[in-house]
C-alpha cells in the first residue's frame, strides 16, 4: 500500500475555479487539475482515487467524461461538482456524489473525505451510498407529487430499500456491532449532506 496521500483529479473548465478547488484540497491530498473533459481523460489513470467532475464543459461534457471513466474501468469515486440542477437523469448516471455550485471549501473537502471512506466498503454498500445520495438529492430538489409520479424515482427508492434490507439481513447474521452502526450513520450522513449541499 502506498504511503502517498490519496490523489484527487479536479476537472473544471473555469481555470480560476479549478485552481481554487486544487488549493483547497492540497493540504490533505495530491491533486491533478484538468481544465476540460478531454484533458481529464488524458490525466486519468489508476492512481486517481477521487475525481471531482464539472458537468457542463465545452469540449467534452462531464456526463460524457463520466461515461468514459466507467467504461475504462478506472476504480475511482466520482463526484459531480456542477451548476447543473439535478433532474431524474441522475438516477442512471454512474457518479457517487453530486454537489451543486457554488461549493464551499468545507463541502468540497468533506465530499473528498466521504468518497475515500466509501471506497473502503464493498461494492454493495458503495451502491447503497450512491443511490441514497441520489434519492436525497432528488427529494431536496423535487416536490412530493413529482416524486410520486416519477417511475425512475420510484425504482430508485425500491432499490435503496432492497439494498438496506440486504444490509440489515447481513448485519443480523453478524450480530450488528459498533462498526456496522457507524456504517449506517455514514450512509445517513451522506444522504443528509446531499440535502445541505444542494440548498
Amino acid at each position: 500500500m502506498s504511503a502517498d496521500p490519496p490523489l484527487v483529479l479536479v476537472v473544471e473548465d473555469e481555470p480560476d475555479l479549478a485552481d481554487l478547488y486544487a488549493t483547497w484540497l492540497r493540504d490533505d491530498y495530491r491533486v491533478r487539475v484538468a481544465y476540460g473533459g478531454r484533458e481529464a481523460l488524458e490525466k486519468l489513470d489508476d492512481e486517481v482515487d477521487v475525481a471531482l467532475l464539472d458537468r457542463r464543459m465545452p469540449d467534452l461534457s462531464g456526463d460524457e467524461a463520466l461515461e468514459a471513466i466507467r467504461e475504462r474501468g478506472v476504480d475511482c469515486r466520482v463526484a459531480m461538482v456542477t451548476a447543473v440542477e439535478p433532474d431524474y437523469d441522475i438516477v442512471e448516471m454512474g457518479f457517487d456524489d453530486y454537489l451543486v455550485k457554488p461549493v464551499s471549501r468545507d463541502a468540497l473537502k468533506e465530499t473528498a473525505e466521504n468518497l475515500l471512506l466509501r471506497d473502503t466498503y464493498d461494492e454493495g454498500i458503495q451502491e447503497l451510498f450512491s443511490l441514497a445520495s441520489k434519492k436525497a438529492l432528488l427529494e431536496s430538489e423535487k416536490d412530493s407529487v413529482s416524486l410520486e409520479n416519477n417511475e425512475e424515482y420510484q425504482e430508485l427508492s425500491e432499490r435503496v430499500a432492497e439494498l438496506r434490507g440486504e444490509l440489515d439481513e447481513t448485519l443480523g447474521q453478524f450480530g450488528g456491532g459498533d462498526e456496522f452502526a457507524g456504517m449506517y450513520r455514514d450512509i445517513d450522513q451522506a444522504a443528509d449532506s446531499e440535502d445541505i449541499s444542494s440548498k
